[in-house]
């Protein structure tokens, strides 16, 4: 595809990356068939390669209207036409920075900017976890669309692991899926603890900053990214901390993304790119211990039947980590029945706010994948990983984190 930037934007660094991730796209529309949007709407504007086209005629210097913002705050960000595209076009890149050109082109009404700033702080503030917790005692009295949002209530927890290993990881201390689903990270702890590595949380680190970033906070975001990095630093350059491990697969893909994110900062480039060589999921990180685990599995006398379970891979899991088909294959040799999924590639309809944002789209997307989880008979067990979206939205069987 071809693009010449405006004169404008000639000099724009992010304008010519992304004039650089256009030209790469050859038009051949295979993104359109596996993009959720698309697939609902039917709209080519709605689609990755319509979306190109609205970025390219911006970067040229056509005008946009609100119409245009609406096409591009309607995608997931859920990378699956990366995983489609034959000529890598760096789909996810290029619509972050034509949001971020866009917002600063059209001026939104009045009710998106209070939703989106109550968003970027909110959900990102110290207060969140608190609010979380007296908000479930007050469902019956908040919006269906807030209500909708919060847990069906807390499962008992178990303290977090006290023993001190020689091994030793970082778990991000996140904002959304601790405060939602907090027992994820508890059981993630004592797996490791019971493969004698040692899960550390640094209180002074925080949010990934991919919920300021998918907001068209750039500058806010990088705040973030710089005050984790201080607050990791340290302990990977002792020695004796291996990897910082992320079950929310949207924020692996941020921490991920630090370096490039960073590249530019002479201050911050090369821990940037350090810590986000150390980002993993956590069956990443677990593979090679597997042996160790099926042996503590099969010492267990209490252990039950090998149960049936259907998985739902987080799109930012699947097309952001590259991680497809490990965790399935991570459970199958766990003894897990692991039931098939239909159009197990398309997203759930979570997307980090966008549930919030675009709540009928998200609603259709969730519904969807509900179906497609226990269409095929009983299972034990749902397993997802999609918090916010997701938090009271399940209520058939079981909901689980793939590693409790």
């Amino acid at each position: 595809m071809e693009i010449e930037l405006s004169p404008d934007l000639k000099s724009d660094r992010k304008a010519n990356e992304a004039a650089d991730i256009v030209r790469r796209c050859v038009h051949c529309g295979f993104c359109t068939a596996t993009c959720p949007t698309y697939q609902l709407l039917g709209d080519e504007r709605d689609g990755p390669r319509g979306r190109i086209y609205l970025i390219k005629q911006m970067l040229e210097g056509e005008s946009v209207t609100l119409e245009t913002q609406q096409h591009l705050d309607r995608c997931l960000t859920c990378r699956n036409c990366e995983t489609t595209c034959p000529s890598g076009v760096e789909y996810g890149r290029l619509v972050d920075i034509g949001r971020e050109f866009i917002e600063k082109k059209v001026r939104r009404p009045m009710g998106q900017r209070l939703a989106r700033g109550l968003l970027r702080e909110g959900l990102t503030s110290p207060l969140f976890g608190p609010a979380v917790r007296l908000g479930s005692r007050l469902k019956s009295f908040l919006p269906d669309l807030l209500a909708s949002k919060l847990p069906m209530g807390e499962r008992p927890r178990r303290a977090w692991p006290s023993n001190s290993h020689a091994r030793k990881v970082i778990l991000l201390n996140g904002c959304v899926q601790p405060s939602l689903l907090p027992n994820i990270d508890l059981a993630t702890a004592w797996v490791l603890n019971a493969l004698e590595v040692q899960a550390v949380v640094v209180q002074t680190s925080g949010c990934c900053g991919a919920v300021r970033h998918h907001l068209a906070d750039p500058d806010g975001a990088l705040n973030q990214a710089r005050r984790n990095i201080d607050a990791w630093w340290p302990l990977l350059q002792s020695g004796g901390f291996e990897a910082v491990l992320v079950n929310a697969s949207g924020c692996a893909v941020m921490v991920k993304d630090y370096g490039h994110l960073l590249a530019d900062d002479p201050a911050y480039c090369e821990k940037a790119a350090y810590v986000a060589e150390r980002a993993l999921d956590p069956v990443v990180f677990l593979q090679p211990m597997l042996p160790r685990l099926q042996d503590i599995l099969g010492q267990n006398p209490a252990r039950p039947a090998a149960p049936n379970v259907s998985y739902h891979a987080p799109c930012t899991q699947q097309h952001g980590m590259k991680c497809r088909g490990e965790v399935e294959a991570f459970l199958t040799q766990l003894n897990v029945k692991v039931l098939p999924v239909a159009d197990s590639h398309l997203c759930c309809g979570s997307a980090g706010t966008y549930s919030v944002l675009q709540p009928a789209l998200a609603k259709t997307l969730r519904d969807n994948k509900i179906q497609a989880l226990f269409c095929r008979g009983p299972r034990s067990y749902s397993v997802c990983q999609c918090g916010l979206h997701w938090a009271s939205s399940v209520g058939q069987p079981s909901y689980r984190s793939a590693l409790a």
